[in-house]
């Protein structure tokens, strides 16, 4: 490669000599017949102006056939005769450079060209003693034409340097490429060479060391790099300023639901407007803070510009999971108001009825009416407070409860009897059905499970249903299942039913007394026992709630 370079470096060179010489040469010889024409045109109108003088305008007529064109111009610039033209017809000559010169000075000269540039007019003017302008022209081939017609002798002298030019720049490449090929760049130091090429290859010496030891080092590096943000849980993308995307983790396509990246804008990745204002924003230099939501997730998007010499050349995005934190958030909102709003409500009715008591004049019915209606939201208010605090034993991990073996089936039936005063009171017969099963548990919230399981089953059934706790073994689990025959529960509220405060029907709850809290009670204790919970139900058919504790 380098010797075909260097051959049609030195052809090329020969053969750009050569045609700047020819060029050279005819550029010379066109400019010394230039100045020979126009000798020729001044002592050809020294004899014309002569002429006119003894014979008259009419002189002028016989050069019409004559290569060279007379003009007679007046000194205002009217044209008086003309060989070539209908003096009537010509335009005023008093704005032509060679006019205006003999005007001025007496004689004056010009060349012009013509459009296509194959010739050149020469133009000389001489003012005569009558103040008029006597000018005489002619054509000058330029020098296309005169090295078309030197075509025969140029092309010989032009073949015969060519063949000279093959052979020496073939013998001069092949010289210069010979010591070249023969470098040993595995030892750059240990070549004879040129000596012009010993700083090169000591350079290149030190520098493929240089080379080797950086290729390591980002190797290394790179390596590292990847064992970071391959085990990182956040989505890590790195964009350039024209949101390209130049590298990411896995962990960013698993966040954003992706399977591969295909090179081009990252914007591309994720086409929602939270995601397309950050990446906008980060561009523009500014640090970027915006969620993303998806169907089910929740994500915080955080950018930040990357300068070079402060010129913004990309930037870094971060994607974090928040889906968590924001279910807490909402879930603890939430609680907040419901809490508020389940203490509001009796507190509310016990300071009216206090209010009315204090306020005398009552008969004694009333006063014991009222003194049970605050007795009864008192009850209530006591029942919502021990609940949260349940609930709050069971979400505080670190609260220690002793474990113990308990039998599920026994205080399956205790928690019956308890329960049974208000199942007779609805008509409704609670069973319990099952062997022995027992589980290493906490008798406390066990307990409190299934009460919580039975009292709604019986509160929320119909008048003569029926309610059956059955407990089963398997080689693995003891299930703890209760069955009843009550309202039900729609399809849409199902996902629901065990969140905190959460009632089906709210109007029926405040009837049967509940606080919406029993459920959630189940499910926290199902969970500090790493036991699974599964609901069935359908509406007027009755509700299957099954919890399944390992062995």
């Amino acid at each position: 490669m380098m010797s075909r370079k260097i051959f049609r470096s030195s052809f090329f060179t020969s053969m750009l000599v050569l045609v700047a010489t020819l060029a050279l040469i005819t550029g010379v010889l066109f400019e010394y017949f230039g100045v020979q024409l126009q000798n020729e045109l001044k002592s050809e109108a020294s004899y014309i102006s002569r002429a006119l003088q003894n014979e008259g305008i009419s002189y002028i007529e016989t050069f019409k056939s004559s290569d060279k064109r007379i003009t007679l111009i007046a000194n205002n610039g009217e044209v008086l005769a003309d060989t070539s033209a209908d003096a009537k017809v010509l335009e005023n000559h008093s704005n032509r450079e060679e006019v205006e010169e003999a005007i001025a000075t007496g004689s004056g000269t010009s060349e012009r060209y013509s459009k296509t540039l194959m010739e050149k007019t020469i133009y000389y003017a001489e003012k005569q003693e009558d103040g008029t302008i006597l000018r005489v022209s002619a054509t000058q081939q330029s020098v296309i034409p005169v090295l078309l017609g030197l075509m025969y002798p140029v092309m010989i002298i032009f073949l015969v340097a060519l063949i000279l030019s093959l052979v020496l720049s073939i013998r001069v490449s092949k010289a210069i490429i010979a010591p070249l090929n023969d470098l040993d760049l595995n030892s750059p130091e240990n070549n004879e060479t040129y000596e012009e090429l010993t700083p090169l290859l000591r350079k290149i010496s030190v520098q493929r060391r240089q080379i080797d030891e950086q290729l390591k080092d980002a190797q290394q590096r790179q390596e590292e790099f990847s064992l970071i943000t391959e085990n990182m849980t956040e989505g890590f993308l790195v964009i350039d300023d024209k949101t390209n995307l130049l590298t990411y983790n896995t962990a960013a396509l698993n966040l954003l639901g992706i399977d591969e990246v295909q090179k081009g804008s990252v914007l591309m990745v994720n086409r929602t407007k939270d995601f397309r204002e950050v990446v906008e924003k980060v561009l523009t230099g500014e640090r970027a803070i915006n969620a993303l939501e998806t169907e089910n997730r929740a994500y915080t998007l955080i950018a930040n510009p990357v300068y070079e010499n402060d010129k913004i050349i990309g930037a870094v995005i971060v994607i974090l999971d928040v889906t968590e934190q924001t279910n807490r958030e909402k879930l603890r909102s939430e609680f907040t108001t419901n809490v508020s709003h389940e203490l509001k409500t009796p507190l509310t009715s016990i300071s009216g009825f206090a209010e009315m008591m204090m306020a005398g004049g009552m008969p004694e019915e009333t006063i014991k009416d009222f003194s049970k209606s605050i007795y009864d939201e008192a009850q209530r208010l006591i029942a919502l407070v021990g609940d949260i605090i349940k609930i709050s034993e069971l979400d505080e991990r670190n609260v220690q409860f002793e474990q113990e073996t308990v039998e599920l089936c026994v205080l399956s039936k205790m928690v019956a009897e308890r329960i049974k005063p208000v199942a007779d009171k609805k008509n409704v017969n609670v069973n319990v059905i099952g062997s022995s099963a027992k589980i290493q548990g906490v008798r406390k919230i066990l307990e409190e499970m299934v009460y919580n399981l039975l009292d709604n089953a019986v509160k929320y059934n119909k008048d003569g249903g029926v309610v059956d706790v059955i407990i089963t073994n398997t080689d693995d689990n003891v299930n703890l299942m209760v069955r009843d025959t009550g309202i039900g529960i729609s399809a849409e509220d199902q996902a629901r039913v065990f969140e905190r405060f959460y009632c089906v029907d709210k109007s029926h709850s405040k009837l049967v007394g509940g606080t919406g809290l029993g459920l959630s009670i189940v499910k926290h204790g199902a969970n500090y026992h790493d036991a699974e919970i599964s609901l069935q139900s359908a509406i007027d058919k009755g509700t299957t709630i099954t919890i399944s504790f390992k062995k």
